[in-house]
């Protein structure tokens, strides 16, 4: 989509930076901006984004700055926006729950809203989450019952069900693109994957909840990036029953200990010597696995960095802002 200007949302995020990157080095915008709640991370985390052409960030608060937020989109007028501004930790959601609706349907419907008055916006790229389908036996398309098993689930759920709706009636023109769980360096230190590099690098033991049983789907961020590029480029379609919703994930899902013995393996390490076993989290799915055949029927689309590949970018990010990210704290905090 040459000349096309982006603003992504929730752009201080790992997912959003690699979005960005992506864009910037294979969609030749006229602009990208990053939007996110809190100014950039260290280097470690923002991978020195802010310092690539065509690209600025700005911090604005979706939920309590709404109308700054709006005053800034107004003034830069992107064709694209791309939506990864949530409340994100499902294991978190069950306490405070009401702050994932806050946020992940409450302001986003504000938002929306809002930008149907705007004549600037061309298309609007949602990011939900597989976790919508909870568990599933085989892989789910996009027409599988929605089943969420937690909170913030829940709370996705409602925000891509209203977004059908106002597509449907109103042309509202969006699109909905549903990840597996992606992983990339500069990832928060929380997430299994960043964690386990850290934790092997600095001689801890990782805890692995329930054993590793749990099989999720997993993509590197730069897939996720290519997907919504070529979403984009494709172009919102109208449909008689609302936008268009894709699944985007790899054909088969990986159990938590192989991707901790994945990791164990490119770091030259023993598994045992990386984890130790630990109690199961509370509304763990045991499945996440995804159908995303329609969404490469439409543009071709697959993921292309496997494990080898993507685990070597982990470990190399790891070694090199080690120094930094060493004494960075692993838990999660959850914050309006």
């Amino acid at each position: 989509m040459a000349g096309k200007s982006y603003a992504i949302l929730g752009g201080g995020g790992s997912f959003g930076i690699h979005a960005a990157l992506h864009l910037l080095d294979r969609a030749d915008p006229t602009k990208v901006i990053g939007i996110g709640r809190n100014p950039l991370r260290a280097e470690p985390f923002s991978l020195g984004i802010e310092r690539r052409e065509n690209y600025r960030y700005f911090a604005r608060h979706l939920t309590y700055e709404m109308d700054l937020l709006l005053e800034l989109l107004d003034q830069e007028k992107p064709q694209v926006i791309v939506n990864f501004a949530a409340q994100g930790e499902g294991a978190a959601s069950w306490k405070h729950s009401w702050r994932f609706f806050e946020t992940n349907s409450m302001a986003l419907a504000k938002l929306s809203e809002e930008l149907m008055k705007r004549d600037w916006l061309e298309h609007f790229i949602q990011i939900g989450t597989s976790e919508m389908y909870g568990s599933v036996d085989g892989p789910a398309s996009e027409d599988t019952p929605i089943k969420p098993s937690s909170p913030y689930a829940a709370s996705k759920v409602a925000f891509d069900m209203y977004l059908s709706s106002v597509a449907k009636f109103l042309s509202f023109p969006m699109t909905v693109i549903r990840p597996c769980n992606c992983y990339c360096p500069g990832q928060l230190l929380h997430r299994v994957i960043p964690k386990a590099v850290l934790f092997g690098l600095t001689g801890r033991k990782l805890p692995l909840h329930g054993g590793g049983r749990a099989e999720k789907s997993y993509m590197h961020a730069a897939d996720l990036g290519n997907a919504i590029r070529l979403i984009a480029e494709r172009g919102p379609q109208k449909l008689s029953d609302g936008g268009e919703i894709f699944n985007a994930g790899p054909d088969k899902p990986t159990s938590i200990r192989e991707v901790v013995e994945r990791v164990a393996d490119a770091l030259d390490l023993p598994f045992d010597g990386l984890c130790q076993m630990a109690d199961e989290r509370l509304g763990q799915d045991s499945r996440y696995w995804l159908d995303s055949r329609r969404l490469h029927e439409a543009t071709g689309w697959r993921p292309e960095i496997g494990w080898d590949q993507g685990l070597a970018d982990m470990v190399a990010w790891g070694r090199k802002y080690l120094n930094q990210i060493k004494d960075v704290e692993t838990g999660y905090t959850l914050r309006g």
